[in-house]
């Protein structure tokens, strides 16, 4: 059994379905959408509704010093640090991008679950495996 952060983006279908699989066997994981804290998962919108219009120093100002977005972080890094492993869900944003390369970097295992027509990204060798389908994840994560 793993501890899994499951690392994607909220526009990724596949991300709800992941999760409950890996619950069913017998996997903790750590679900952005849904913390445990009881914390509604951050997004965006919650700072701003024009947020994607957002000036480079309005996106500095909100994420150094809005509370939600410092909830938001702090929530997602304690459910990092309390994981042993990290699968990235592809496709997926930068944020989940830097998760991964946090846990490669901290010689945790970090999976990447990929798919056709997914750009190839050379510094996926920090991985400790690239799975092309969920069966080669599942048992990966068992090794």
């Amino acid at each position: 059994m793993s501890k899994i952060y499951l690392a994607s983006s909220w526009r990724n279908e596949k991300q709800p379905a992941l999760v409950k699989t890996l619950r069913k066997l017998g996997h903790l994981v750590y679900d952005f959408r849904n913390p445990p804290n009881g914390v509604q998962g951050f997004a965006w919108e919650d700072i701003d509704r024009n947020w994607q219009n957002w000036t480079a120093d309005e996106y500095r100002t909100a994420i150094t010093t809005h509370p939600i977005a410092a909830l938001g972080y702090v929530t997602d890094l304690r459910g990092m640090e309390w994981a042993d492993t990290c699968v990235l869900l592809l496709p997926c944003g930068r944020s989940a991008h830097l998760e991964a390369g946090w846990f490669a970097g901290r010689g945790k295992r970090c999976f990447i679950l990929t798919q056709d027509g997914e750009e190839p990204e050379l510094m996926a060798l920090m991985a400790t495996d690239v799975c092309t389908t969920e069966d080669e994840l599942f048992y990966s994560l068992v090794e």
